[in-house]
């Protein structure tokens, strides 16, 4: 069965039903996306054919089961899901790791057989399984029978939540509704955090030889490890110290501020964010004088490693060791010979 490398969107605001043609293939060298409007899933997400029981089976062939999510081109809560769930490492790791995503629009009209046996469009399949609202996403067993519906957003933190119904087979011992009274209302920061060496618009981003290099930090809403970044690694005096070499920018992955990027081109924050390809947050993009990008952050990072990659960069050490690991290995090192104790991981 085909099994392409896929999906899931940032989908805006609403507009008229989508027809046939909101949903296409694109592709970019080897790999397919599958996409709604204009707007490509993430990679997280699969293209299949669509012949649900034979998914289902494959699926369990891994231990996982099928993630059905509904969504429509202009859907500001659908961008929201996508922008500060699917954005953090851990909910798309666990995602890939139990579920098989698959994606269908609301409007849409790609055939679906479901597990009765019928072939459904995608809008007939909607109203079959009642679907009234987007994002919907259900999560089904191996047999199809559906075992929980998230409806409308749910933030990070009750998502993962709602994901691990399913995950760890709970549906045996508790109803979806059950579990998700367990679950705090509240969890991450609804605003972005602030922090006074942050620049503050206009925000010309464009570099002068021999000028300061920059930092710019991507980051969401409702983002637990952004609100660790800046509780934790922001209020340390060596962080800090490293930071104070750069000029940092931060943007929100969804932000419409108008921007002029490193190389002097006109821009905004969430147009320049997709064109730099940022899958996760938090992620830090650093360029050097001249406006090239020189290194990135796109992975969970403990103070001492967060502070090390600003040392990394703005020493200019990235010139002679391409290698960030290698470059850590040898600090670490060099302060233990010295007589200091890094804390790698506090």
């Amino acid at each position: 069965m085909r099994r392409l490398l896929a999906v899931v969107a940032l989908l805006f605001a609403v507009s008229p039903a989508p027809s046939a043609r909101d949903t296409v293939s694109g592709s970019a060298g080897d790999i397919t996306f599958a996409q709604i409007g204009d707007e490509v899933l993430p990679p997280v997400f699969v293209d299949t054919l669509l012949e649900l029981p034979d998914d289902a089976a494959q699926a369990a062939k891994s231990g996982r089961r099928l993630l059905l999510y509904f969504g429509q081109v202009g859907c500001p809560y659908c961008k929201e899901l996508m922008q500060t769930s699917f954005t953090q490492k851990a909910i798309a790791d666990k995602t890939a790791k139990y579920f098989l995503p698959i994606a269908f629009n609301l409007f849409g009209d790609r055939e679906v057989t479901w597990f009765d046996g019928k072939v459904r469009s995608e809008k007939e399949l909607a109203r079959f399984l009642k679907v009234q609202f987007t994002p919907t996403l259900l999560l089904l067993d191996e047999k199809g029978n559906i075992i929980g519906r998230i409806n409308g957003f749910y933030p990070p933190h009750r998502f993962s939540a709602a994901l691990d119904y399913s995950a760890q087979r709970l549906e045996g011992k508790l109803s979806f509704a059950e579990h998700m009274r367990a679950v705090p209302q509240s969890g991450a920061s609804a605003t972005l955090n602030e922090e006074a060496f942050l620049m503050k618009a206009p925000f010309n981003l464009a570099r002068k030889a021999g000028g300061k290099p920059l930092a710019v930090l991507f980051e969401t809403r409702h983002c637990a490890p952004c609100d660790e970044l800046h509780r934790e690694a922001f209020k340390r005096e060596k962080t800090l110290a490293a930071v104070s070499r750069f000029d940092v920018a931060r943007f929100s992955l969804s932000g419409r501020e108008a921007l002029t990027t490193p190389d002097g081109r006109s821009s905004n924050a969430e147009a320049w964010g997709k064109e730099l390809g940022i899958s996760y947050t938090p992620s830090v993009v650093f360029f050097d004088d001249r406006g090239r990008e020189v290194f990135r952050l796109e992975a969970y990072l403990r103070p001492f490693h967060f502070a090390e990659s600003f040392a990394y960069v703005g020493s200019g050490a990235y010139r002679k060791e391409p290698e960030f690991q290698r470059f850590l290995q040898n600090k670490t090192e060099h302060l233990k010979e010295s007589g200091e104790r890094p804390e790698l991981w506090k």
